[in-house]
C-alpha cells in the first residue's frame, strides 16, 4: 500500500520539493515511484543511480528482476 500511495502522490511531493525515503522489497514498484534508487546488499550500498539506470543495470536485472 505504501508504494502505491507514493506513486499516486508523486506529483504533489515533487512539486513541493519534498524528499521521501521509500523502503520497498518490490523493486519494480520502487523504481516506478523513484527518481533515484540505491541497492543495498549485505548492509552496504552496492549500486546507486536513476531509476532508468538501475532498471537497465545487468546485476539488477539478474538479481532482482529475474531477467
Amino acid at each position: 500500500m505504501g508504494s502505491e500511495m507514493c506513486i499516486r502522490d508523486r506529483t504533489m511531493v515533487k512539486n513541493d520539493g519534498i524528499s521521501v525515503l521509500l523502503v520497498e522489497q518490490d523493486i519494480t514498484k520502487a523504481l516506478a515511484a523513484a527518481d533515484r534508487g540505491y541497492v543495498i546488499e549485505n548492509g552496504r550500498v552496492a549500486l546507486e543511480g536513476t531509476a532508468a539506470e538501475l532498471s537497465a543495470n545487468e546485476h539488477v536485472k539478474k538479481a532482482y528482476l529475474g531477467i
